[in-house]
């Protein structure tokens, strides 16, 4: 069986045989820009091409910022990474419960949730989230922000 992968840091989806790299346990990496994991979609998914991609710890710390995320948001990877994806991008979801929490509660995909992004310094503006959280024994999540008009 086929498994979707999708990269956090350009966007670069893979369908691979297997979701780890040999005969070890380490996840895969991306081929196309050598970032260090991927997630693994269940259906497949085309983010848009101005998506930003978010990628957090079980904890719902931010690990990583991949492509379009300083577009989107003004920050670079010095002021965000390491602290809570819903603080450092003042994020506001039009419904309850919050999708975020949701996905590392309970380990399911979030997607076209309306959210307001009000990242630290900057004007808020309109998006959709879509919420993948990750596969494995480490958990976490990929926050994919698209912006909308």
């Amino acid at each position: 069986m086929a498994h979707l992968f999708i990269c956090p840091n350009c966007g670069n989806r893979t369908t691979q045989l297997e979701r780890t790299a040999g005969f070890r346990t380490t996840p895969k990496g991306c081929q196309k820009c050598g970032f260090g994991f991927l997630f693994e979609l269940l259906d497949d998914y085309y983010p848009a091409p101005n998506a930003a991609f978010f990628a957090c710890d079980k904890k719902g710390n931010v690990i990583a910022c991949g492509r379009g995320s300083f577009e989107l948001t003004g920050l670079d990877d010095q002021r965000v990474i390491g602290r809570s994806v819903g603080e450092v991008l003042g994020l506001r979801f039009a419904e309850e419960p919050d999708p975020v929490s949701t996905a590392l509660e309970w380990g399911v995909r979030q997607l076209g949730k309306p959210v307001q992004v009000n990242a630290e310094g900057d004007l808020p503006a309109k998006a959709t989230a879509d919420l993948f959280p990750a596969y494995d024994d480490d958990g976490g999540l990929l926050l994919v922000l698209t912006p909308t008009p």
